[in-house]
């Protein structure tokens, strides 16, 4: 049976407690147990290994829970929290709980009373319940229907007996008024199916209740149920059990039940009839649940029917709800009562736990998760209950649902290939929402069909004469295959259908991809071999049995190369463009991606290439093993296969090109074919061989295989990197052609991934690679930046040979790419450097300056490398980097001083203070001081300067620092003179232009031109006569009144005196 559900016990009252358990609830860590002595006790659930799915997966082989438990487990299953003793002064019937509300709902002494749920108090007793039986209550979120604004409104519905009681909270508030309704008969059990609606059952039977309009409507249903007269009594046709015997046996009338199903359902059970119904009371078209004997309550929890028998069996059935087909029993002493959280809580599924009690005892029903449940059933070969199962789960629950599903069905059309039924296999096989893989069909029938994707092993031939005889035979145009060819043995038996199933349910993965021409690992297979499987006929899978076999597989197949006819090209090999609206049968893209998923046996990716690929290598094997299949059964129809473009394993059909040696032309044909795995494999075989063969002289060697991966697209890098591995290692400078050279292939390459590649060979291939990139290509990714650094930086500590000029010429390159590229971590590069290694510093100074940090990267010049040249070109060559704005413009001889204090402080006054103030244990450093005083002392600010100068130096020393201080004032008094000279002169001329005009042919004539205006003389806006009117001149000397002067030119200058006054032509 199925393992859906597994008990582990909560509470166990002990021997000494005479208390008894009458009722239960529970939610999120808590439980809430109420006894027959009025005492309320409140447990916390702790999570144990067993709550784990894997754990949990793990039933018992009798289905039976341990009576207590283990006293081994490293937590308890629930602490006690508190005990109300004086909770009720009779037994605690039924508890629920209004999560809205806060509130505690309790059934004691035959009274409802409400609680607060945090301290249990008592709050208020319902005086309208006494003599109540039984109580229900929902919580539904309603939308207001005048506001419209929705709101949470909970129920509480009470039986006191022929009446039903209704209270309501609206926002967690309780109202006042209390709806009461009479029925017919006394009220048993309540059950909500909606909002509004309740359902009643009594002893006559059922009765559905509004509570807004208080209308009552009888169910009708067969035998117990009730109904109107004339219906069908009892499952048989017979009358009901309720309705016979009982009165004898003291009046006793079995309990009508209830419970709510999925998608709006109901299950109503009386004895051992059933009916399903509506949320509105309508009844269903459903057969009865096959109930043995009469459940003493039943419940529901996603996806399963939950029937408790009496309490002396003691035993809990799941059953499905689709199938009615009884899944596991539980056995369970003493159960008596279920618990299961409110349907309305979240979703269906999230009440897939519950609880079943006794007097003594409360088990925690814990679910498998359903991938493990659905593979349960498969591997115990039950796969219509299995597909029942995936039919009714969400598919948010599943993990590929769709797929799972076809997978089972494609299991079952294998078992029934393993029963010699190839029709019927071969139909299910065929089915729209199935279409399995070809792969997975093929690979049902032995090598002579399937070649190496056969799972089917073959006997050994006794006589080595026996296959050419046969081979000859089985090529004849009649085959008689009734004598059967030796070669064609070996046969599906059970265990061999059963590893095939187990195998792919095991390798059904995202990433795998379809494994066209190999085998399955030999562990794999008997890993597998535990699978049941149907019993089929035993013998091997020959003569007229593989003929039949054989005819149904070639419709198999046709109708695959038909479908691929709509999704690949044959003649390119290129996917065809799918047009919406002119999709056969299909539903635009859905429709496709369907069509395209049948071929293949586990998922591909998105990716245009990716599809296009498998669905090459799936006609591959179509059209490969249609040949086969017809050199079998029909060789005529072989030469109408070729006819017509197809896929097929060049390995197969030109077996001739290796038997003449043609190898040369072998690799032509597979690259012509875009096979280009087989032709590097081959060109590797002849390149990497010690002597040359006869046959295939031009294959010896890298340059064929270096040659044949520079002409590859850059899609296929993969391919070229497993192979270029080798041309690498024999000959490195040939080789890194395929990534240096001058071709589009080569540029377009993924950068990456040929980064990593070569430095897996060789840390110097990838620097070249890495400077190619970088300097010839201009890649300015980041990443590439910093591996070039790293890699510089592994190479240099990694050799001994620090004197050569190879490894200056190394370091002298880091330095240079240090000191340029602007696309490296600063910091990465800078804690990547060794900090006491001599050899390093100008690297480091070289990376502080970049990160603005001048004072330490001219430390290390000054004290560590200790040339004070670079130092002073270091100075300079950030001197000239420095904006211009840093050197604002002087106005005359007075602010020169100022302004020098102004200035911000200067790189040479950094290097000064470090000569002449050096941190300890350094001394000052005058020589280079001074030299550095004389040669710029302009841009040394003069009161910073003399500040760092010691009292004691004579004054003669900085005859040149003060030369070149007065002569750089006297340049920025004499560029101010000069300046204003310049500027008189262009106000000068600007004037002049004004007054008297530019002085060029047709140029402006300025404010004292004339123009001459005629009689006839227009306006050229209003193309009016100018006349007497006041006028204004425009500078192309076009004459226009001066109430169109606005609109002339275009814009609002006003009017009167201030729009001729905007105007520098006005007149």
């Amino acid at each position: 049976m199925l393992s859906a559900f597994t008990a582990r016990p909560l509470v166990e009252l002990r021997q000494r407690d005479k208390s008894k358990i009458e009722s239960i609830l529970a939610y999120g860590d808590r439980l809430l147990v109420g006894l027959n002595t009025g005492s309320l006790r409140i447990y916390r659930v702790n999570e144990t290994q067993e709550d784990k799915p894997k754990e949990n997966g793990a039933a018992n082989p009798d289905d039976k829970p341990p009576s207590r438990p283990s006293s081994s487990a490293a937590a308890k299953p629930v602490d006690l929290l508190r005990e109300v003793e004086k909770f009720s002064t009779r037994a605690i019937e039924q508890l629920a709980r209004i999560k809205e509300a806060n509130v505690l709902i309790s059934l004691s002494a035959s009274y409802v009373s409400i609680y607060d749920l945090q301290n249990y108090t008592l709050q208020e007793q319902l005086t309208k319940t006494k003599n109540a039986t039984t109580f229900a209550v929902t919580s539904n979120i309603v939308q207001d229907s005048a506001t419209g604004i929705p709101e949470i409104i909970s129920r509480l519905a009470v039986a006191v007996k022929r009446r039903l009681l209704l209270w309501s909270w609206h926002e967690s508030e309780l109202e006042s008024d209390t709806v009461e309704i009479t029925l017919a008969e006394s009220i048993r059990t309540l059950t909500w199916t909606s909002a509004t609606k309740i359902i009643c059952g009594m002893n006559s039977g059922y009765v559905i209740v509004d509570v807004l309009t208080q209308e009552v409507e009888d169910i009708v249903g067969p035998g117990a149920i009730g109904g109107a007269p004339g219906a069908p009594q009892g499952r048989f046709g017979g009358m009901g059990s309720a309705s016979m015997g009982y009165m004898g046996l003291g009046g006793y009338i079995p309990k009508p039940l209830a419970t709510k199903l999925a998608d709006g359902e109901m299950l109503l059970s009386k004895d051992i009839n059933s009916l399903f119904i509506t949320s509105d009371g309508k009844s269903m078209n459903k057969r009865q649940i096959p109930w043995a004997q009469a459940p003493d309550a039943i419940g529901y929890t996603y996806p399963y029917i939950i029937a408790l028998q009496a309490p002396a069996k003691g035993a809990l059935e799941v059953r499905n709800p689709e199938t009615l087909s009884l899944l596991q029993t539980i056995s369970l002493p003493n159960a008596s009562s279920l618990s299961f959280p409110p349907p309305t809580v979240s979703l269906a599924h999230a009440g897939k736990g519950f609880h079943v009690a006794s007097d003594r005892c409360i088990w925690a029903m814990g679910a498998t998760d359903y991938d493990s449940q659905v593979d349960e059933l498969v591997e115990k070969g039950l796969y219509d209950e299995a597909i029942s199962i995936l039919d009714m789960l969400e598919d948010a629950l599943l993990r590929n649902k769709q797929e799972r599903l076809r997978e089972i069905k494609i299991q079952k059309a294998q078992v029934l290939f393993d029963q010699r039924k190839y029709r019927d296999a071969i139909d299910i096989f065929l089915r729209k929402d199935v279409q399995a893989p070809p792969e997975r069909v093929i690979m049902l029938y032995p090598k002579v069909i399937a070649g190496d994707l056969s799972l089917i092993e073959e006997k050994k031939p006794e006589d080595e004469a026996e296959p050419a005889e046969n081979s000859e035979h089985s090529n004849g145009a009649s085959p008689g295959l009734e004598e059967g060819p030796s070669e064609i043995v070996g046969s599906p038996k059970p265990a061999a259908i059963s590893k095939l199933i187990k195998g792919y349910q095991k390798s059904s993965s995202d990433t795998s991809s379809i494994r066209s021409f190999t085998k399955l690992d030999a562990a794999d297979a008997s890993d597998t071999a535990s699978v049941k499987a149907k019993p089929a006929e035993e013998g091997p899978l020959e003569g007229k049995d593989l003929v039949n076999a054989a005819l149904e597989l070639n419709a198999f197949l046709v109708d695959a190369r038909n479908r691929m006819k709509s999704s690949l090209d044959a003649e390119t090999g290129k996917l065809i463009p799918q047009d919406k609206s002119k999709q056969n049968g299909q539903n635009g893209e859905n429709g496709f991606q369907h069509s395209f998923e049948s071929f293949l046996n586990s998922p591909a990716s998105d990716s245009e290439k990716d599809r296009e690929e498998k669905l090459r290598e799936a006609a591959k094997l179509i059209d490969t093993t249609l040949f086969r299949s017809y050199m079998l059964v029909r060789p005529q129809l072989v030469g109408a296969l070729f006819r017509i473009p197809n896929f097929c394993d060049p390995d197969v059909v030109n077996e001739k090109l290796l038997e003449k040696g043609r190898y040369h032309d072998l690799v032509d044909f597979f690259h012509g074919k875009k096979l280009h795995r087989p032709a590097l494999e081959l060109l590797k075989k002849f390149g990497m061989a010690e002597k040359e063969e006869e046959s295939a002289p031009t294959l010896h060697g890298p340059q064929r295989t270096i040659g044949y991966l520079q002409n590859l697209p850059p899609e296929m890098i993969d391919l070229i990197l497993e192979f270029a591995e080798w041309p690498l290692r024999v000959s490195p400078d040939l080789a890194m052609e395929i990534f240096l050279g001058d071709t589009e292939n080569a540029e377009t390459l993924p950068r990456d991934k040929v980064i990593n590649f070569l430095e897996g060979i060789n840390i110097d291939l990838a620097v070249k690679y890495l400077e190619h990139v970088i300097n010839e290509l201009n890649d300015l990714t980041p990443e590439f930046h910093n591996q070039l650094v790293a890699a510089y930086l592994r190479d240099l500590k990694a050799r001994q040979d620090r004197k050569s000029d190879d490894w200056k010429d190394l370091m002298n390159r880091l330095v240079t790419f240090l000191r340029t590229s602007k696309q490296y971590a600063l910091w990465k590069a800078f804690g990547a450097i060794p900090k006491d290694d001599p050899d390093f510093y100008e690297a480091q100074a070289v990376v502080l300056s970049n990160m603005g940090q001048h004072k330490q990267a001219l430390e290390i010049y000054v004290f560590k490398i200790k040339d004070f040249e670079k130092a002073e070109e270091y100075c300079n060559h950030v001197h000239l980097q420095s904006s211009p704005d840093a050197s604002p413009p002087q106005s005359g001889r007075d602010s020169t001083a100022e302004a020098d204090d102004a200035l911000p402080p200067s790189i040479y006054t950094t290097l000064l203070s470090l000569y002449l103030t050096p941190p300890q244990p350094h001394s000052p450093n005058w020589p280079p001081a001074l030299d550095l005083l004389s040669k710029h002392g302009s841009r040394l600010p003069a009161s910073s300067t003399l500040g760092l100068i010691p009292t004691t130096l004579p004054v003669g020393e900085l005859e040149s620092y003060f030369r070149g201080r007065i002569r750089a004032a006297n340049s920025i008094v004499n560029e101010a003179r000069i300046v204003a000279g310049i500027r008189k002169t262009e106000v000068v001329n600007a004037q002049a232009t004004l007054l008297l005009g530019d002085g060029l042919p047709g140029g402006n004539g300025g404010r004292n031109r004339s123009v001459f205006v005629s009689k006839e003389r227009v306006c050229g806006v209003c193309h009016k006569r100018l006349g007497g009117s006041v006028i204004a001149v425009l500078p192309d000397n076009e004459v226009v009144h001066y109430g169109c002067l606005n609109r002339a030119n275009g814009r609002n200058t006003g009017s009167g005196m201030e729009a001729l006054r905007s105007a520098s032509w006005r007149r």
